[in-house]
């Protein structure tokens, strides 16, 4: 007698849900997932640029059936540079260049629809926004609440597991995990993304392109006294830039890390940048229309990350600050592991399989949450238990090596479940 096919109701849509519906499907698992939002996004700023390291891009082409599409949204970076910024001068000196690099960068939205796509059209329940959970005494299942946004009626979703892909501020987390809070970095983020089709020739990007001469293939890094920014190209012709600034934490509303800015907000930031950056991209950060303000959180790392039938994925497990470009990519590798597991172990050794999901990914999630918050302040110029403030103006080389990114903790390394 065929066994019936195993469920899973994964809960957020971002990337890291979308990752999950596809590990879980290529595992056999059938998927649901619910997402709150009333329908796809098609070019949402607040996702803006990422980057994908090798792994990332081999588990992502394993879901697609090859790597041409993939390779088709995003563009190489194979260049890590880090540079100092003399604000008084706006002349730029080189601090470390690694050359084989080996990432790709693309933007959210073309990520998550290239994902989206590719999915059965039943997968994702649109407008569908979680009110509860119960697992069920025996541990043999797991019942889900869901509200339909647009008409208000209520839904019942029984299923094998239930998947935490609800992002940083999870709610799912917070059920299990009553006192945990978020820790605020110390810094926000501006963040922008700059459309310059049809304004190829233009002096703004002419400009930035003699600036930043290796733009199309290197990640750039400029640090300043106690800040620094981040700039490197997209495909279709689009700059993205993000520039961390020291500040007081802000106050949050609702449930999102993002803050509502003003036009008085923007041009002051505008002009702190001339102030601060080379004439060149404080004119491209000038142009770029609809720049938002991220406030930066992570967490220490969690010693649990799933809870009888209930598992978390992405953000929700591991918030981390953006500094080692590794949100996305956890994202994508948490989801993975977790298919392989489930796919191992089968659902009658659930426990087992989300045992063996929770030992492998803990280990690297939690040193690279770790080293990404080091780097961080290391960047801001902020205080260190072991260290004074970093000065870029007065560093060594040896003091330079460690803003690389392959000086992450795992770099590179690929978890033997995925290797089989």
């Amino acid at each position: 007698m065929k066994k019936p096919q195993a469920q899973a109701v994964v809960v957020g849509g971002s990337i890291a849900g979308v990752c999950t519906a596809h590990a879980l499907i290529a595992a056999g698992w059938q998927v649901v997932v619910l997402e709150k939002s009333a329908a796809a996004p098609t070019g949402s700023p607040t996702g803006a640029g990422l980057g994908l390291e090798p792994l990332s891009r081999r588990i992502i082409d394993s879901w697609l059936g090859g790597s041409k599409l993939l390779d088709e949204a995003t563009v190489p970076l194979g260049i890590d540079q880090n540079q100092v910024i003399d604000a008084e001068t706006k002349t730029s000196r080189l601090l470390t260049r690694d050359e084989s690099f080996n990432f790709r960068a693309g933007h959210w939205a073309d990520l998550h629809s290239l994902l989206h796509d590719s999915l059965p059209p039943h997968v994702f329940l649109w407008g569908h926004q979680l009110l509860s959970f119960r697992v069920a005494d025996d541990k043999g299942s797991v019942s889900v609440k869901a509200k339909v946004l647009q008409t208000g009626n209520v839904v019942d979703i029984v299923a094998d597991l239930l998947v935490a892909a609800d992002g940083c501020l999870s709610s799912i987390r917070q059920h299990f995990l009553l006192n945990f809070k978020l820790r605020y970095s110390g810094y926000c983020a501006w963040r922008g993304v700059l459309d310059f089709s049809g304004n190829e020739d233009s002096e703004t990007i002419a400009g930035i392109r003699g600036a930043y001469p290796d733009l199309g293939k290197c990640l750039y890094f400029d640090l300043g006294s106690q800040t620094h920014l981040v700039l490197y190209e997209l495909l279709n012709k689009r700059m993205n830039w993000l520039w961390y600034i020291n500040q007081p934490e802000p106050q949050l509303k609702g449930s999102s890390v993002t803050i509502k800015v003003s036009e008085e907000m923007i041009k002051e930031m505008h002009k702190e940048a001339e102030r601060i950056w080379v004439p060149e991209l404080s004119r491209l950060m000038k142009e770029t229309p609809r720049p938002f303000l991220n406030v930066i959180y992570d967490a220490d790392p969690l010693e649990q990350i799933f809870w009888d039938n209930v598992v978390l994925v992405g953000d929700g497990a591991h918030p981390t600050t953006p500094h080692c470009l590794r949100s996305t990519n956890m994202s994508v590798q948490d989801a993975a592991v977790l298919g392989k597991c489930l796919e191992k172990w089968g659902l009658e050794n659930l426990h087992n399989a989300l045992s063996e999901y929770q030992a492998t990914r803990l280990p690297v999630v939690a040193k690279q949450v770790l080293h990404a918050r080091r780097l961080g302040r290391i960047k801001q110029g902020l205080p260190r238990p072991d260290a004074p403030p970093f000065d870029p103006k007065k560093a060594t080389l040896e003091d330079c090596v460690q803003l690389q990114q392959r000086k992450v903790p795992f770099f590179g390394f690929v978890p033997p479940v995925l290797l089989k």
